[in-house]
């Protein structure tokens, strides 16, 4: 494990601490879940354009077109 020293805003760090404080875990505990979170959503979004850059559009369409064209049930209208 390292350790890593950064700067935050006092404010920041104020309401983290209260919010760590109130819940029973560490403000390390609060900043490590925390930048696994972002991460996670960064490998995610990659992941996806990843994904989105081989698709089969013409398979997307073909699919697509065989969903009839009817009104929506009365409910489901967009407003």
């Amino acid at each position: 494990m390292a350790t890593l020293s950064i700067d935050i805003p006092d404010s920041l760090r104020n309401g983290i601490q209260e919010l760590t404080s109130k819940d029973g875990y560490s403000l390390n505990q609060f900043l490590v879940c925390a930048a696994a979170e972002k991460l996670s959503s960064f490998a995610t979004m990659d992941y996806l354009r990843e994904r989105a850059a081989r698709a089969d559009f013409a398979e997307f369409d073909r699919i697509m077109a065989e969903i009839p064209n009817v009104p929506p049930d009365p409910g489901d209208e967009l407003p």
